[in-house]
């Protein structure tokens, strides 16, 4: 789950030619909503070319369109590859690289296994989760003269953890091309925002607390002030399945084949784009606090905010230096 309750409402709202016009373009896409907001003082409308912006996403990168790209190079099917298809690729492969496999694009087997893709999902057993774990290895797949080369057919893709916060910084690089200069975007909690309002001030968006439920209302952990900067929260408790009732998450470990079952139940992240962003909030819900903090630390212009459960069952919530400069109390 990738949930940012954003404290942003509005419709459009009409200025004179001499005031930028605040614009809102909401709707539903990718499997969740989205939500922009951008001033400009032409009053221009740009849903169409979103719109468009959104499809060539789905077109490319979208595991329940048939007909995508990636549907077709998971099925082996002779596809050329788009840019879009290749700008997932090279970064899903520099943060499996960056985290060690903690993130791994050719996961897509097992996620489908645990039922948290386009299938319904099998019965689990270590058997199956061994075969599986065999077709799991971001160094056994590369792409050359366009076209995807698979050490083994029955590999397949994933990009999932971060097609949204990519699709965040498409729409946001069509703003800026267009002039405006001050925008948030969010993807389906997937955030990317420049600038700041009129008056000054910045944008403010919520950290969601972590909820009971899939359906469990929304609660504002914190909010934080956001300038130029990619914002992306990932958790597991509102995505996940039960068996035999037990309830395991979707952040499921590319090492082990099984879901994480570690304390740390969100945690959101900083960063220069919405997609680094959104790739190293997947990397820390799966390698868990302890072990994804020292690579946050490392990493320049990166800060994150993790919501975990201590050893008195109690929740509590750390911010690296950077992130607790940011929120409003």
């Amino acid at each position: 789950m990738k949930k940012i309750v954003l404290l942003i409402t509005g419709l459009l709202v009409l200025a004179s030619c001499n005031k930028p016009q605040k614009i809102v373009l909401q709707g539903l896409a990718q499997g969740s909503y989205y939500a922009i907001t951008y001033y400009d003082e032409k009053g221009r409308n740009f849903q169409r070319e979103v719109d468009s912006i959104f499809h060539a996403v789905d077109m490319s990168v979208n595991l329940w369109v048939d007909s995508s790209i990636i549907s077709k190079v998971n099925r082996n099917e002779e596809v050329t590859l788009d840019s879009i298809f290749i700008n997932n690729f090279n970064i899903a492969q520099e943060a499996a690289q960056l985290s060690d496999g903690y993130f791994d694009p050719t996961i897509s087997p097992i996620v489908a296994a645990w039922g948290f893709s386009y299938k319904t999902g099998d019965s689990i057993t270590p058997q199956l989760i061994d075969s599986l774990k065999q077709l799991v290895d971001y160094r056994k797949i590369r792409i050359e003269n366009e076209k995807i080369v698979k050490e083994n057919p029955s590999i397949q893709l994933d990009f999932n953890a971060i097609a949204q916060g990519y699709t965040s910084d498409l729409i946001a690089h069509f703003l800026e091309s267009r002039g405006i200069e001050n925008y948030l975007v969010d993807t389906g909690g997937e955030i990317m925002a420049r600038g700041e309002k009129p008056d000054g001030k910045p944008w403010i968006v919520g950290i969601e607390k972590p909820a009971k439920n899939w359906d469990s209302e929304q609660v504002v952990q914190t909010r934080i002030a956001l300038r130029d900067k990619g914002l992306v929260t990932s958790g597991s408790t509102r995505k996940y399945v039960e068996r035999n009732g037990k309830r395991y998450s979707h952040c499921i470990d590319p090492k082990t084949g099984y879901p994480v079952e570690h304390q740390l139940l969100s945690v959101t992240v900083l960063a220069d784009n919405s997609v680094w962003a959104d790739a190293l909030a997947s990397i820390c819900m799966v390698m868990g606090k302890e072990k994804s903090l020292p690579l946050i630390e490392n990493l320049d212009e990166v800060e994150a905010y993790y919501i975990y459960v201590n050893e008195r069952n109690e929740l509590e919530t750390f911010a690296t230096n950077g992130f607790q400069n940011l929120i409003i109390e």
